[in-house]
């Protein structure tokens, strides 16, 4: 062998020592690095496909039907002087509730009774003077409009004697009595209301957003909490969506028509409703507790084949208190953290809840 061959052959020596050497550190710094990688214990599940319906909550009361609520007042300025029913009590139609003052009524009917029998004998006395030739043919016309008059008159008086003893419309429940014995009421001011409890709606209050996504005919399931997963009260109908937004609480009204009922609703109650605004027959379902808030959106923490979470950004769909839809972002068979995705950080190894203590505790006792 030359001399030359022999240098170049030691030459190589230290580049492939450095090679071999680097190839080791490399190795070593991988697997330290592995070692060394943050370690979350958290539930995952998988993206699925599934039928959902998506539903938006609203809260709202229990309101008597429109024509079966009756509110009541004094035919004319009056003195109660007597209140013959109480709030909460059932009554019938044509039940007398409160009475007022007789006599400023009967003199206004005794009054107008007294004018109709003068304009009676006016318009009779025009007719004989026309007939006498003595009158014009106007004086005539314009004794019967006196006397059309007068009769107008005396009918009303003769109804607010009649009104002076005010009485249900309808057969229900007096929701309030605002009379008292001796006390002045006011043809302005509503003393008794009365209402219907076998026809009742329910009247929801949604968002001018929410309201625009629905329309008359959805069905609509109704409960005593907020929990969609609590017992169903009753179920409906949308009957009615408010044209304008209510100017101190800036939301919808939409009118709910009862059809069944697990018990007796009772007015005033309040209620919260799942109105049903669409059913979609395959979507990309995961876990509620799945999505964490990142900015104005949300964000679900992936986990690769290597149990390595990453971070990505999710367009959000309907939502139960269970479940969300994911319109973007997430394919059906992909792993997402669940349990404890609140606690992980981008790039942290996802081992099983109770398993993260225990490696940890395997690696200590490897160390030297």
């Amino acid at each position: 062998m030359s001399e030359r061959a022999i240098d170049r052959r030691w030459f190589c020596l230290p580049v492939v020592a450095l090679v071999l050497a680097g190839a080791c550190a490399k190795g070593s710094g991988e697997a330290a690095g592995e070692k060394t990688r943050p370690q979350v214990a958290a539930a995952t599940a998988l993206v699925t496909e599934q039928p959902f319906t998506e539903t938006i909550g609203a809260i709202g009361a229990v309101q008597a039907r429109a024509g079966h609520f009756a509110a009541l007042s004094a035919p004319a300025p009056a003195r109660v002087a007597s209140v013959l029913v109480t709030a909460g009590q059932t009554v019938t139609k044509g039940q007398a509730l409160v009475e007022f003052e007789h006599a400023a009524f009967q003199a206004a009917a005794q009054s107008a009774e007294a004018a109709l029998t003068a304009a009676q004998l006016a318009r009779d006395r025009a007719q004989r003077l026309v007939d006498q030739g003595v009158s014009a043919r106007r004086d005539v016309e314009q004794a019967d409009a006196g006397l059309a008059r007068a009769r107008a008159d005396a009918v009303a008086a003769r109804r607010l004697a009649e009104l002076a003893v005010m009485r249900s419309p309808i057969n229900g429940v007096v929701t309030r009595m605002g009379a008292t014995l001796g006390g002045s009421a006011d043809a302005t001011q509503p003393l008794v209301e009365i209402a219907d409890p076998s026809a009742l709606d329910v009247l929801l209050s949604l968002k001018p957003a929410d309201a625009a996504r629905i329309h008359v005919g959805r069905k609509v399931n109704l409960h005593t909490s907020q929990r969609a997963s609590d017992e169903t009260l009753a179920t409906g109908e949308v009957v009615g969506i408010a044209g304008v937004v209510d100017s101190m609480s800036r939301a919808v009204a939409v009118r709910v028509r009862v059809v069944a009922s697990t018990r007796r609703l009772r007015l005033g109650e309040t209620v919260f409703g799942d109105i049903i605004a669409a059913t979609r027959p395959r979507a990309r379902m995961i876990p509620l507790e799945a999505l964490v808030p990142e900015g104005d959106g949300f964000k679900v923490f992936v986990v690769d084949s290597g149990d390595i979470a990453h971070a990505r950004l999710v367009t959000v769909g309907g939502r139960t208190d269970q479940v969300a839809e994911i319109l973007k972002g997430l394919e059906v068979g992909e792993r997402v953290v669940t349990h404890g995705a609140f606690g992980v950080d981008d790039s942290v190894k996802i081992v099983a809840p109770g398993k993260a203590g225990a490696a940890a505790g395997t690696d200590a006792a490897k160390k030297p």
